[in-house]
């Protein structure tokens, strides 16, 4: 059986539908998966060793240039590609418009979440095939269940296999074991405050825990660069790859991060990751993991580095313990 999984994004997004791969691996012995995700995120797809051929879509591109010669050009190549793959099944995972439309370009039969299960129900109008997904489940049951009742198996809930690790790449010279900062987000509603991050790379450090941060654009540049004023054995990453971010992740002993998806892949390698929630709720989107930990803030109640530090500090014994 040979299936075609559209999750274009967001990165955590993305990350969680891996759980539902290794579900079907698992139950369907020979089932052969690819992956239609945007262009930014193909670096997070490739961790799987389960997704054969990797296409890539550039909706976000795409947008910006609509009228434009190259933008039909590289869309007519996605259908062919996508219809010339000549899949059994489609399963969008996404469950929005766009999600929908880039799934039917491949000419198959389409399944996806039903009308009051989808995050747009509008898309739902455009499979073949609709399942009911509660959406009161976490976001990586919710992806398992659809893919079981889509395939035909009973998923096993009672345990997450994400089936991916750390690529061999990329290094980092930095003195003893290290703790990623992932300071950077999608929106500016989800950023925990500068002092914080400061705070907070000031006392791992005299724990002995190397502080590393990256950027991604010049306002995270020049907070990773007050980090490292202020703490001055921490170590900036310059903007690299995914795949490069990925690696010295995964070689960290400790992920601290806002709401992002680099935060969730931690978690996914199951690192001690303590997760930073400043307004959006992780009651359904949490890093899920063996060591993993998310912080709300309240009205009134702002989630503070000590508070950060303590659950740091619980995960990495929690880690040793277990004998990680």
């Amino acid at each position: 059986m040979k299936v075609l999984i559209v999750k274009t994004s967001s990165m955590g997004d993305v990350v969680h539908s891996f759980p539902a791969v290794e579900d079907a691996r698992r139950n369907i012995p020979g089932i052969a998966f690819d992956w239609c995700v945007e262009e930014a995120f193909a670096d997070i797809v490739g961790l799987h060793p389960g997704i054969g051929t990797i296409h890539c879509v550039a909706i976000r591109r795409w947008r910006k240039a609509l009228l434009s010669a190259p933008t039909w050009r590289e869309a007519a190549n996605l259908r062919r590609s996508l219809k010339g793959s000549r899949y059994d099944l489609v399963l969008d995972a996404q469950g929005l418009l766009k999600s929908a439309v880039v799934a039917r370009l491949a000419a198959a039969p389409v399944a996806g979440f039903d009308r009051s299960s989808a995050r747009e129900p509008a898309a739902s109008i455009l499979y073949t095939r609709r399942y009911a997904v509660p959406r009161r489940h976490h976001a990586i049951d919710r992806t398992r269940r659809l893919f079981g009742q889509a395939i035909g198996y009973e998923p096993d809930l009672s345990t997450t296999d994400w089936g991916i690790k750390p690529p061999d790449e990329g290094s980092l010279a930095a003195p003893g074991p290290t703790a990623f900062l992932l300071h950077g987000t999608s929106r500016a509603d989800k950023k925990w405050p500068a002092e914080a991050w400061i705070e907070t790379a000031r006392q791992l450090s005299a724990r002995g825990l190397t502080p590393v941060t990256t950027f991604a654009d010049a306002a995270e540049r020049a907070l990773a660069e007050a980090i490292g004023k202020a703490v001055p054995k921490s170590v900036i990453v310059p903007k690299s790859r995914l795949a490069e971010i990925a690696a010295i992740i995964g070689r960290s002993a400790l992920v601290i991060g806002a709401d992002t998806g680099l935060m969730h892949l931690a978690g996914a390698f199951g690192l001690p990751t303590v997760g930073i929630f400043v307004t959006t709720e992780p009651g359904l989107t949490a890093p899920r993991g063996a060591f993993t930990s998310a912080l709300r803030a309240s009205a009134g109640h702002p989630v503070t580095p000590e508070q950060v530090i303590r659950e740091a500090d619980r995960l990495i014994e929690a880690r040793e313990s277990a004998g990680s």
